[in-house]
């Protein structure tokens, strides 16, 4: 993750527009990526949003971790640490016994 923040910065630096990233426009951006990542499956089945639109999907998926790894490096942020911690708080809402199988939130199981 560091060496790809580190090309994200780069690449930012190298033209001046650190100037425009405060926290609150990358947020705006990392929610209008998804957006366009979501605009792929619109009206069509998983299954072949996924044939017809593999490249845009990776090209959206790419600008989505972009700005997530561009964020978390403006606030500071270790986004592999924080993972980790979200990672053992679903474990508890969500143990194995209780969510296998089931599609309910953690306060309905």
């Amino acid at each position: 993750m560091n060496e790809l923040t580190e090309m994200i910065v780069k690449f930012r630096e190298e033209r001046n527009w650190k100037q425009f990233h405060n926290p609150k426009d990358i947020a705006i951006s990392l929610l209008l990526e998804a957006g366009e990542l979501l605009e792929n499956f619109q009206w069509k089945s998983s299954e072949e949003a996924v044939e017809v639109n593999r490249d845009k999907i990776v090209a959206e998926l790419a600008d989505v971790l972009y700005y997530v790894l561009l964020l978390s490096h403006e606030l500071g942020i270790d986004v592999e640490e924080a993972l980790k911690l979200k990672m053992i708080e679903n474990e508890r809402k969500y143990p194995v016994q209780k969510a296998f199988g089931s599609n309910k939130k953690y306060t309905e199981l």
